[in-house]
């Protein structure tokens, strides 16, 4: 238990450290060209997650993502009693993630954003994007489980432009990316609704495929 949970904490780590160093890199870089700047952190994103599942999947199941475990754990793949340690581990090591991504780029370990990211149109894009994720997951796990990093690296990278959110789909990135004032940012007010959002969408999802696809728990 305490390697699959060094092991989520790690990844997570390096989730962030992608999202949000590829965030800086790309705002600095791109001249003030928004558009180029997601499409470089969508791109990073995409790949490190391609890494990060291929590479951690036999040891923790890759995660990396609390609505992930908590409906691992909803469908038995997941012990109830191991899920807080699971999500407190992904929570703790976003955080430091985004630690080392400021550090890296010079700027305060930690520091409140103040990117405004509110509405009810952007709380119901994160709902969308992590129904989305959640749906691609238990699909590639049930029929091709060695599509799995493809299929959620690619749809993470599509969904960054498909959502008005740009598709967070991640409660632990969601509150780690509040302490980065930087391109990848999220104010701290905002962080509430996405995290109830991106659960909601998780569940709906979850339920959602058992119902068109139902398996015996055992399973």
């Amino acid at each position: 238990m305490l390697k699959r949970c060094v092991a989520e904490a790690l990844g997570t780590g390096f989730l962030v450290v992608a999202v949000v160093g590829s965030g800086i890199m790309a705002e600095r870089l791109s001249g003030g060209n928004g558009a180029l700047a997601l499409l470089a952190n969508a791109i990073a994103t995409g790949g490190i997650l391609f890494c990060l599942i291929a590479a951690l999947a036999p040891i923790s199941g890759a995660h990396l993502n609390p609505a992930v475990s908590l409906c691992d754990a909803c469908l038995g793949g997941l012990r109830w009693r191991e899920l807080p340690a699971y999500v407190s581990a992904q929570t703790l090591g976003a955080v430091a993630g985004t630690a080392c991504a400021n550090a890296m780029f010079g700027l305060p370990l930690l520091f409140v954003s103040h990117r405004v990211r509110a509405g009810s149109n952007v709380a119901f894009a994160e709902f969308v994007a992590t129904f989305g994720l959640l749906f691609i997951i238990w699909g590639t796990w049930r029929y091709k489980s060695s599509y799995v990093p493809f299929a959620v690296s690619a749809y993470i990278t599509a969904a960054y432009w498909f959502t008005s959110s740009t598709s967070f789909a991640n409660p632990a990135v969601t509150i780690a990316r509040a302490f980065s004032d930087t391109f990848a940012g999220i104010r701290l007010a905002d962080v509430p609704v996405f995290v109830v959002a991106e659960i909601l969408g998780a569940l709906a999802a979850t339920a959602t495929f058992a119902w068109l696809a139902p398996v015996a728990r055992e399973a």
